[in-house]
């Protein structure tokens, strides 16, 4: 994992439930660390999953609406003449 450094990082606002901000705040001091560095790390170790879940729910629903053509096995085969 890396953190990106203090002069080249940008700010970020968003919006936290009272009980989560605590929980951070606690864990920021119990560790001597700031806050922000745990929101850094939280969002660097998991946006990755967060843009793939997004990317399969985007592909989902172009199957449904007919927008992505899929293909059975048997297509596959024939087309890759197995």
């Amino acid at each position: 994992m890396s953190i990106s450094s203090a002069n080249t990082t940008t700010t970020a606002t968003f919006r936290l439930s009272p009980e989560l901000k605590a929980r951070v705040d606690n864990l920021a001091k119990l560790t001597r660390r700031t806050p922000s560095s745990f929101y850094s790390q939280l969002v660097e170790e998991h946006i990755g999953e967060l843009e793939e879940l997004y990317k399969y729910l985007t592909i989902r629903d172009g199957i449904k609406k007919g927008t992505i053509k899929t293909y059975t096995s048997e297509e596959v085969e024939k087309e890759l003449g197995l």
